[in-house]
Parts: C-alpha cells; sequence; structure tokens
C-alpha cells in the first residue's frame, strides 16, 4: 500500500495538519487587507478636514484602494504559476505591509492616494493567492470547508472595520488606522515564513500576457471607477461616467476576444467557462455580491441619514451581519463537502432575501434591535451562500485550472460588489427626488426639511425592495448547479 493510500482516509476524514497550518497562514494575512475594504470609510470627513481638500478629492484615498485591488487581480494567475504560491503570498503581505506605513507617514493627499494604491496592490493579490493555495491542497472533497476557513476575513470585515475605525478616529490620530496594520501583517508574515512548504510547481516558462494585461486590468478598474462615480451622484450622461464606464467595457470586450484567441496562454483562460459549476457559481456570485454589498451600504445610510445616528453608531447595525455568518459558515462548508452546493447556497440566499424583504417595511421609528435583527438574519444566510459558492465555482477543475478560476471569480466578485454600491445608490437618489419634489438628491439638502424622515424613509424601502429583486435573479443561476458533489480526485491528485 502506498503512502498516499494510507494517508488517503485521513484527508477524507477532515482537514490534515498542512492543510490546518496553511489555513491559519491564509487567514492572518487576509485579515487586515480585508478590513482596510472598511476600516478607512469613517475617517473620509476627518481626512479631509486634517487635509483641508473637498470630499469628491479625499473619497481617492477609498476609490484608490479599491482600484488598485481591482488592478491587481488579474495578475493573479500568471504570478502564481510563474513564480510559486509561497512567494507570491510573501511579496504580496510584503507591499501591504510597506503600503500601511507609508500611509501613516504621508505628508500630503497625493501621496497618501498613491500609497493607498501600493498597499491595494499587495492588498489585492494576497486573498486569490491564499484561495489558490488551499483549493489545491483541499481537493475537491474538502473545498466547502477550505472556502469556509477563507471567508472568516470576509465575515469579519463587516463586524470590526466600521467599528475599530470608529474608535481610532475617535479615540487615536487617523494616522493608526494604516499603522494598526503593520504589527497584525508581521505576524502573519513571521508565520507564513515558518508554516509554508517551499513552492515545488513553478513554470518558468510562463510568460505575462501583457497585451491582456493592458486591456483587463485598465478595463476592470475604468469600469469600477465609472460605478463608483454613478454611486457618489455622478451624472450619468456626463463624460467622467460614460468614457470611465463605456470605455473600461469596451476594454473589457476586447480582452475576451483576445482571450479566446489565445486560449490558454491568456491573462484568464476563458475557456473555464465551458465549465458549467464555475459558469453558474460565479454567476451566482456576481448578482449576489451586487445586492450584498449594496446593502452594506445603504443599511449604515438609512441609520446615519434617516435616524441621525453617528458613523459608530451606524457601524454597529453591520457587527450582526458577520456575526450570523461565522455562526454558519463552518456548517455550510460541511454541508457542501457532504450534499454539494446548490441547495447550501439556494438556502442560504432564500434567507438573506427574507432579511432584506424585512429590511423594505421598516420605518422611520423602527428601533435599533429590529434593524440589528434583519441584519442578523442576512448575516446568517451569507455565512451559507459564500463558502459554497467558491467551493462550487472550483468543481471540475484540473489543479492547473485553479489559480485561472481564482482569478477570474474574484475579478466577477469585485466588479458585482461594485456594480451593486452604484446601482443601489442611483436608484435610492432617483427615489429621494421621487418623493420630495425639487430634490436634488442630496441626502444632506433633503434631511434639511422637517418632512424628510418619512419620505426618506419611503425612497430607502424602495431601494431596498430593488435588492432583494436581484438577490432574487440570483438564484436562477444557483438552481441550475449540480445537485450532487463531485467525486472525489484520485490520491496520486
Amino acid at each position: 500500500m502506498t503512502t498516499a493510500e494510507t494517508q488517503a482516509p485521513a484527508v477524507r476524514a477532515g482537514t490534515d495538519p498542512h492543510l490546518k497550518r496553511l489555513a491559519i497562514v491564509v487567514v492572518l494575512g487576509t485579515i487586515m487587507t480585508v478590513l482596510d475594504t472598511t476600516i478607512v470609510n469613517v475617517a473620509v470627513n476627518t481626512l479631509g478636514k486634517d487635509f483641508d481638500t473637498s470630499l469628491s478629492t479625499i473619497q481617492w484615498v477609498v476609490t484608490g484602494y479599491t482600484l488598485a485591488l481591482s488592478v491587481a487581480i488579474p495578475l493573479t494567475g500568471w504570478s502564481v504559476r510563474r513564480f510559486g504560491s509561497r512567494t507570491m503570498w510573501l511579496t504580496s503581505l510584503c507591499l501591504f505591509i510597506a503600503g500601511s506605513l507609508l500611509c501613516g507617514l504621508a505628508w500630503s493627499v497625493p501621496s497618501l492616494i498613491a500609497f493607498r494604491a501600493l498597499q491595494g496592490l499587495g492588498g489585492g493579490m494576497l486573498m486569490p493567492v491564499g484561495q489558490t493555495m488551499l483549493a489545491r491542497a483541499a481537493g475537491p472533497d474538502r473545498m466547502g470547508r477550505v472556502m469556509s476557513i477563507v471567508s472568516v476575513p470576509a465575515m469579519l470585515a463587516p463586524v470590526l472595520g466600521p467599528l475599530l475605525g470608529g474608535v481610532i478616529v475617535d479615540n487615536l490620530s487617523w494616522r493608526w488606522l494604516f499603522y494598526v496594520n503593520i504589527p497584525f501583517c508581521a505576524v502573519a508574515l513571521l508565520t507564513a515564513v515558518r508554516l509554508l512548504p517551499r513552492d515545488t510547481e513553478r513554470d518558468s516558462s510562463a510568460r505575462l500576457d501583457v497585451v491582456g494585461m493592458v486591456l483587463l486590468s485598465p478595463g476592470v478598474a475604468a469600469m469600477v471607477y465609472g460605478l463608483s462615480e454613478a454611486g457618489n451622484g455622478a451624472d450619468l450622461s456626463g463624460p467622467r461616467f460614460l468614457v470611465s464606464a463605456v470605455g473600461g467595457a469596451v476594454l473589457v470586450a476586447a480582452f475576451v476576444v483576445h482571450a479566446l484567441r489565445k486560449g490558454s496562454d491568456a491573462l484568464i483562460d476563458l475557456r473555464l467557462l465551458r465549465t458549467r459549476s464555475f459558469t453558474t457559481a460565479t454567476g451566482g456570485f456576481f448578482l449576489y455580491s451586487a445586492s450584498l454589498f449594496g446593502l452594506m451600504i445603504l443599511i449604515p445610510l438609512f441609520a446615519g441619514i434617516v435616524r441621525g445616528d453617528s458613523a459608530l453608531e451606524s457601524g454597529w447595525l453591520l457587527a450582526p451581519l458577520g456575526l450570523g455568518a461565522m455562526v454558519t459558515m463552518l456548517l455550510a462548508g460541511r454541508l457542501t463537502d457532504r450534499y454539494g452546493a446548490r441547495w447550501v447556497a439556494a438556502g442560504g440566499i432564500a434567507i438573506v432575501l427574507a432579511g432584506t424583504v424585512l429590511l423594505s417595511f421598516v420605518e422611520a421609528s423602527t428601533g435599533r434591535l429590529v434593524l440589528m435583527g434583519a441584519t442578523l438574519v442576512i448575516g446568517i444566510g451569507h455565512g451559507l451562500v459564500a463558502p459554497s459558492l467558491m467551493a462550487a465555482s472550483y468543481q471540475g477543475l484540473p489543479r492547473t485550472s485553479m489559480p485561472a478560476a481564482t482569478t477570474g471569480a474574484n475579478i466577477l466578485i469585485r466588479v458585482g460588489s461594485s456594480f451593486g454600491t452604484a446601482a443601489l445608490a442611483v436608484v435610492l437618489q432617483l427615489a429621494i427626488r421621487a418623493e420630495i419634489p425639487g430634490a436634488s438628491g442630496n441626502l444632506k439638502e433633503a434631511a434639511a426639511d422637517h418632512t424628510a424622515p418619512t419620505l426618506l424613509t419611503t425612497a430607502f424601502t424602495h431601494t431596498f425592495g430593488w435588492a432583494a429583486a436581484i438577490m432574487l435573479l440570483a438564484l436562477v443561476p444557483v438552481l441550475t448547479l449540480s445537485r450532487r458533489k463531485p467525486a472525489a480526485e484520485a490520491p496520486t491528485a
């Protein structure tokens, strides 16, 4: 009996020590990068005052980080093949630490935005590289469980990000929003150096698809920028939105044509779309992310504008979302490994939909406990959806395709979340104009009207209804997933 055969039962029974160590490394390395997508949001006004600049300028501290994340993701697949996952993990983590330190030392708005972009480049590759390492080590039998582990940082972001940011801004200098990353990431770096095995899967012949990179990265960045501008209330017929959004879409379409011609040598192998599980899982995740991330913007806005809550109080409303997800995500992994992703993901979306529908009936006088109860329900469902759909996207794929699959899935999720945020913000703006005659859609202006709380609540509930519609639409591809879990790979794989 071979060594692989004797180890197979133990591997199937659960997570072996190597996989557990790998999971620890991934969680430690990605938790701060995910928190940084929300931790700075509460400090935008403080940064604007300290640097004596406009809100439209200082918002680039947030947008620049998001765009850098989007640009970095397409590099992941090629860099892992060329240099190895361990090398790219350590490199990305070092870039994130350097960016965090420089952000804390920033002396002007342009320097802060530039250093945030550097921070985003490192952070953008950490999550997909971590997913690739776990997917390769787990195999199909344990994919659900490891994807639930890699979801831990995403669960913590809505809980800790706004709260930690509020505490730091209220009690310390804003520079500690970035300094706080350094000790945590230093521990993650030392842990990775000690626990990660040396790279053995390198392809020195792998070549970077430069044409694909020139088309895809700027295209995705331009689309994200255009959608963020729409979410910020920009004129949808104006040149800034049209040039960025339409131009980005043209670049992405050109990349699709280029990638189909280039085949496996493209930055992203679009032949993965022939795999039913990948296409349906990522399609469902795109729509689901659009609705969920839109909700994560709408809920604090409702609390701050209609209820008059502070930034920290608004942040507390999102805490139950992460807590609910923590309750169910490990269970989701085991259920997915045992029964397949179809009904686990569909059940989770149904629960999230129930919480979203509840929000569409809130009133200006609705108590905080009711709002937190709705976000708790959404979180419980989210804990079932995210691990199962991530696991389903890898089903039926060979190990060599996993870096490309990770890259493609992460790009779709990033664009989906940006689309949802922007689209629901535009819906809210239009609803405010419809409810308050003569209003420009500016929330501060609307709140000055003594009738605004009731009218604004109607606008918000209308927008929550649209979020529920998008969530319902996400069920369509999810229900076409295979009913059965895939057969396990042979031990030699």
